[in-house]
């Protein structure tokens, strides 16, 4: 029977080997302390954190996410160790919240190995407080318990390992964030939450749940999963329960605001930038969303494009696709929990026959050890059916959501681009490519990301650790950026109403002429391509001081003040082969766009080998972290936000040979010459 402590409670543990699930609903910090009979961490090498993510005996996660699972196995700590504290902290300086007291209070419990839950807590009664120690596991007169502590400390990680006798407390909490921070420079961000009536329903069939997956309280309540997540009839990826350890916690999809083409600014008493079309009619009340065809009994409903709960289609379509993507996340974090709890059973029962002598030397060893495996491939075939079961349903709501996606969301080989127009409103979001996990290499998800962007791009050119970029030759990887980029360009070029989205590019050595032809050919580009130092440097210095004008009219309150000849549509800058062509200087005003660029609609899109930087040294280093790193190549590089799988990334690619590309830059071309007359 599971104990829900309160603060101070305690509980004894009757396992070794546990794990400790996290349920914030935000992305938060999991790390952990070990420390003497007298409550002191030794040194910094006792501190388990994303930077230094494993301990003898203790596990944490290596970034930051809204769902963790930390493994403890008591017997294998060392035996100066009587006790480990469960840290958990809002990472700073990334723009999330920065107390615990708005966001929703952390749910914590202790786990069996095999999914049964021993213990759990929810860290109530948290303000200023942005980290926590949330429990302890101490050992007392040779057996273990677990506390519920709840203990807050407002400022942060380095007061709380202060509190536990650490010296190097401050440098360390200062590496830790430095570590979530990188982490959270590879992650694919959640989309915002919804409002309380955006819940997503895929179905109007409400999942059959079992007792441990939610149905005795309300949606969201914490280490429980929302019932309006689900697949009809209990079939889905997370109403099935695919095995032990399936995680559980309610996790909101995103919402459009009400009028997506108003692009807003950040903005002091004289209120926002408005860069919304003059002559635009409010958007008209949504049709109803399509309702699935009855399904034959004892089999799942049939899928159907937008029926995720939105004002308009695309919205729907939009919260149809990130639901997907929850869904094969915890879908597969359910298989893997159940393959790791199948080989730690297996372990078990061998290190048990094995322990006796007899049993080594007659037939029964051989019987004992026989059995235990036919227990794991019995445990491993029946969590792998139920992904199948499960990739089978996403797999066939794939092959229908994907020929019903805008061009926004579209692939270029979807007929969609065929008939394109120029748009009269800006999209929720652009995809920027698919991913997908090893387990599931048949089923790919878009990749969407919100408009306006609100972080740069950093197109890799370099060699990257995936298997296709590791055999390519460095100048093809090269040209391949480039052409990925002017992808890229052409697309948020194409999504954007006429005259408001300019692209300017930066090609200092002139080698991208043959990646550029289409922006160039066809006039989309605010100017030719700047050359040289003198072409970098007027660059530069027109879009920063386009940024101070925005900035300092807003903080003014003096928005209608800015001088008529300035540009008021979002502004892309490519910059190629960087940091070929940029001083000490150049290099600066690049990190400030980075930086200020985007609350003001001016935005980066670096086209770069990381090493060839490296003469830059740390100088450098935080312009990486800001941007979004996308490859030329399918590259394992991106996590999730929820339980930090790491996803392979697949360019969007413009099918060979294909006119596309030429007809939608022809497109927006024409269209921008009639709104400038």
């Amino acid at each position: 029977m599971t104990a829900e402590l309160v603060r101070g409670q305690n509980h004894p543990l009757s396992q070794a080997r546990l794990e400790i699930r996290v349920s914030a609903g935000k992305p938060v910090v999991a790390g952990a302390t070990l420390s003497d009979e007298h409550g002191k961490v030794q040194g910094v090498e006792w501190v388990a954190h994303p930077g230094s993510p494993t301990l003898p005996g203790i596990e944490v996660s290596k970034q930051a996410a809204a769902d963790h699972r930390l493994a403890c196995d008591l017997d294998a700590l060392p035996e100066t160790v009587h006790r480990v504290s469960v840290l958990l902290a809002l990472p700073t300086g990334v723009g999330g919240p920065v107390r615990f007291g708005a966001v929703a209070a952390p749910f914590v419990a202790v786990t069996g190995l095999d999914g049964s839950e021993v213990a759990s807590y929810t860290v109530t009664g948290l303000d200023a407080e942005s980290a926590v120690v949330a429990l302890e596991l101490y050992r007392r007169q040779g057996a273990w318990k677990v506390r519920a502590v709840g203990q807050g400390y407002a400022g942060g990680l380095a007061e709380l390992l202060t509190d536990q006798g650490l010296p190097q407390a401050r440098q360390l909490a200062g590496s830790i964030n430095e570590a979530v921070v990188q982490g959270l420079a590879r992650s694919v961000a959640a989309p915002p939450p919804r409002a309380a009536d955006g819940d997503r329903s895929r179905h109007a069939a409400t999942p059959a749940l079992g007792q441990d997956q939610g149905g005795s309280t309300s949606p969201g309540a914490p280490g429980q999963v929302s019932p309006q997540h689900g697949h009809p009839g209990g079939q889905g990826p997370i109403a099935s329960g695919a095995g032990p350890g399936a995680p559980q916690a309610a996790y909101p999809t995103a919402s459009a605001p009400a009028d997506p083409s108003a692009v807003t600014h950040p903005a002091g008493a004289g209120g926002p930038v408005n860069y919304s079309h003059p002559g635009r009619q409010a958007a008209a009340p949504p049709p109803p969303p399509p309702t699935a065809p009855p399904a034959r009994p004892g089999q799942p409903a049939q899928p159907v494009a937008g029926d995720a709960t939105g004002w308009s289609m695309e919205e729907r379509l939009y919260n149809q696709v990130w639901g997907m993507f929850e869904d094969l996340a915890r879908s597969t974090a359910a298989y893997r929990s159940a393959v790791d709890f199948a080989e730690s059973r297996m372990e078990q029962e061998l290190d048990k026959a094995l322990s006796d002598p007899r049993a080594r030397i007659g037939g029964q060893g051989d019987a004992a050890r026989e059995a235990a495996r036919a227990k794991h491939a019995e445990l491993v075939d029946r969590a792998r059916e139920a992904l199948d079961r499960d990739l089978a349903q996403l797999t066939a709501e794939a092959e229908v959501v994907e020929p019903a996606l805008p061009p926004a969301f579209a692939r270029w080989d979807n007929p969609a681009w065929h008939g394109y127009r120029v748009p009269m409103e800006i999209p929720m979001a652009v995809r920027l490519g698919d991913l997908h996990l090893p387990e599931s290499a048949g089923l790919s998800i878009p990749m969407l990301v919100r408009l306006p962007l609100e972080r740069g791009l950093w197109i890799d050119s370099g060699r990257t650790g995936s298997f296709e970029g590791s055999i390519a030759d460095s100048d093809d990887l090269r040209r391949l950026a480039m052409d990925t980029a002017v992808a890229h360009a052409a697309r948020l070029l194409a999504v954007y109403p006429a005259g408001e989205y300019t692209v300017h590019v930066i090609d200092a050595a002139g080698s991208a002429a043959s990646s550029l032809a289409p922006l160039v050919s066809t006039g989309v580009l605010a100017a030719p391509p700047a050359v040289g130092a003198a072409g970098v440097n007027e660059v530069l210095a027109r879009l920063t001081q386009r940024v101070d004008l925005v900035q300092m009219a807003i903080r003014g309150g003096a928005a209608d003040s800015l001088p008529s000849d300035l540009d008021p549509a979002e502004q892309l800058l490519i910059v190629n082969d960087f940091p070929h062509g940029f001083d000490d200087r150049a290099v600066t005003q690049l990190r400030y766009l980075a930086d200020e660029g985007p609350a003001v609609g001016v935005h980066l899109m670096l086209v770069a080998d990381r090493e060839d930087a490296a003469a830059y040294g740390p100088l450098l280093d935080p312009l990486w972290r800001s941007l979004l790193r996308l490859t030329p190549v399918p590259d394992d590089h991106l996590a999730d936000p929820w339980v930090g799988h790491t996803w392979t990334y697949d360019p969007s690619r413009v099918p060979p040979g294909s006119q596309v590309l030429q007809h939608v830059l022809t497109q927006v071309a024409t269209a921008r010459r009639s709104w400038n007359r």
